[in-house]
């Protein structure tokens, strides 16, 4: 059997190109969930490399598309592809945790523990004390790698386990500590903060 004859039989048809298609999709759609993330960290030199490679992979998949549209299986190889690729995509960047983010953590009662612990494990902190609908609360701030989330509320949650806090992802900050980088002094074997 050559080539041109497996290239026209029902099996390439209707199981190998919605297949190619569908992988295809996926790789496309998983760079461009990626790019757009990356576009809203500001990485400007990663994001139009990923749009490259995404824009040539879907001009791939959409001519053979074009060349069978009688095919309704290459239809849903494409629209099952494009679903996937977002979700492989969410789960990548979940996966590689890039970036940096702030946890506002709120807390009824004394956090004095809370910000030892937090700083003893070399995050930077910042403390105001503040007016909530109950009475005062203590707002922290700490800044870190996306990568460092479950390690800090495995934290807040042991010391303050009542505490609410929100996450939000930083665009881009400049100096300050997440977390501090620690290096051992070799003659004394103390551990300072850079």
């Amino acid at each position: 059997m050559d080539i041109a004859a497996i290239y026209h039989s029902e099996i390439f048809k209707f199981v190998i190109l919605p297949a190619l298609i569908f992988m295809a999709r996926i790789c496309d759609v998983t760079l461009d969930t990626l790019r757009i993330i990356y576009v809203s960290r500001g990485m400007k030199f990663t994001a139009p490399i990923m749009g490259f490679f995404e824009v040539l992979i879907w001009l791939m998949a959409i001519s053979q598309i074009f060349q069978n549209l009688s095919n309704p299986v290459c239809y849903v190889a494409y629209a099952g592809g494009f679903a996937m690729g977002n979700f492989i995509g969410i789960i990548l960047e979940e996966k590689m945790a890039i970036g940096t983010v702030i946890i506002r953590i709120i807390t009824q009662k004394e956090a004095v523990n809370l910000i030892e612990v937090l700083k003893t494990n070399h995050y930077g902190v910042t403390h105001i004390d503040a007016q909530g609908v109950m009475g005062p609360v203590k707002i922290i701030f700490t800044i870190i790698k996306r990568k460092d989330i479950d390690r800090v509320l495995k934290i807040v949650r042991t010391c303050n386990p009542l505490a609410f806090f929100t996450i939000e992802d930083v665009r881009s900050a400049r100096k300050g500590v997440y977390p501090m980088t620690v290096t051992r002094s070799k003659k004394h074997g103390v551990s300072a903060a850079k």
